[in-house]
């Protein structure tokens, strides 16, 4: 079996981002190509991993991420 993980550039590292399936926002900190079965078949998805205001990190897809509308 290979790596269950590693880490994968994003334009947007470090920056604010909004979870379009949520609705949430904050920092995007990571991207990684994550093995996410659990069963002896490999399943590989590009996680984003946002950490919100109260310092709390989720993930959503990738493709779910957009920049935030940074309001004045």
């Amino acid at each position: 079996m290979s790596e269950q993980y590693e880490y994968v550039p994003h334009r947007l590292l470090r920056r604010r981002v909004r979870d379009i399936a949520s609705g949430a926002e904050g920092v995007l900190m990571a991207v990684v190509n994550e093995n996410v079965s659990d069963t002896g078949i490999e399943r590989w998805m590009e996680l984003a991993y946002i950490r919100n205001s109260s310092g709390r990190e989720f993930t959503t897809a990738v493709a779910n991420i957009e920049p935030a509308v940074q309001t004045p």
